[in-house]
């Protein structure tokens, strides 16, 4: 119950609501996508191709004569499964990590770090060159590489804030109690970082979002029959002069995406920030 209250109590920021109800609606209507979509995304009709805007078809149709809403109904869910399963990927990975440098120190955190400063020199980008040379182009490899560079985000977001929690009396009075460091980590660290790691859990998703739409772009992510925003994109640019709908509807859903998970992630961040509440909400984001 005190859950659902805080988290109703953060529709009284602005960023928070209007980013909230963007996503909502994408990701309702990209999941819907599971079970029914206008026409069928694999439905080629070249003899209604570039067809303009109707009610059989609200966005018309592109090259092949596939349904555009169809196709962006389909292609955000792809581009949302590859960035979620990306961000779990790093959490999953990164947020022990950065408990265990938190925890231990010495020489297992300066590993740490010198790991997350090695990761942080492929970024996700040069990552997917590498994977999709050895295994092939392919949406998993693409959420693959864009896991692996989000581990040393979350080990660091992680670390930082448990380094703060461990010089608390409570965590001293765990360790005289004779709690391992591991056991302290998960019942006294871990539940007062989450919210950090929330915030950051939906930047990163529109990271990914984007990260995605640009791999699949130049050819590294999403491969047909499949679909995403990014190889939408990627199909649209020869014909971007004569049919330019055809690259600003998907190019349109990657930005509203994006602007929705920012600014729910703003809005968490200025509510879970007592210095940000007081100040009023700024947003003091990079």
């Amino acid at each position: 119950m005190r859950i659902l209250k805080q988290f109703a109590s953060n529709f009284r920021h602005p960023s928070f609501a209007i980013g909230f109800v963007l996503s909502a609606v994408l990701i309702v209507l990209a999941l819907i996508s599971l079970v029914w979509t206008p026409h069928p995304t694999d439905n080629v009709n070249i003899a209604e191709r570039f067809a303009s805007p109707s009610g059989q078809h609200i966005l018309g149709t592109d090259f092949f004569g596939r349904d555009i809403f169809s196709m962006l109904m389909a292609g955000a869910l792809t581009s949302l499964r590859v960035a979620v399963l990306a961000v779990g990927i790093g959490m999953v990975v990164g947020v022990p990590l950065g408990l265990l440098a938190a925890g231990h120190g010495g020489w297992l955190e300066r590993l740490i770090l010198r790991f997350n400063d090695f990761v942080f020199a492929f970024p996700a980008i040069i990552t997917a060159i590498i994977i999709t040379t050895l295994f092939g182009p392919s949406a998993i490899n693409a959420m693959i590489a864009i896991g692996i560079f989000n581990i040393p985000v979350f080990a660091r977001v992680a670390r930082g804030g448990a380094l703060s929690i461990w010089t608390l009396d409570y965590v001293d009075a765990a360790r005289l109690s004779g709690l391992k460091v591991w056991q302290i980590s998960v019942r006294h660290v871990l539940p007062n970082i989450l919210s950090l790691l929330i915030v950051q859990a939906t930047i990163q998703l529109s990271l990914g979002i984007l990260a995605e739409a640009g791999l699949s772009y130049i050819g590294l992510g999403t491969q047909p029959p499949e679909t995403s925003l990014g190889l939408m994109l990627k199909e649209a640019q020869s014909f971007f002069l004569a049919y330019p709908m055809q690259a600003i509807w998907p190019g349109l859903t990657i930005i509203i995406f994006v602007m929705a998970l920012n600014l729910m992630g703003d809005g968490l961040r200025d509510q879970m920030d007592p210095k940000l509440s007081k100040a009023g909400g700024i947003n003091v984001a990079g």
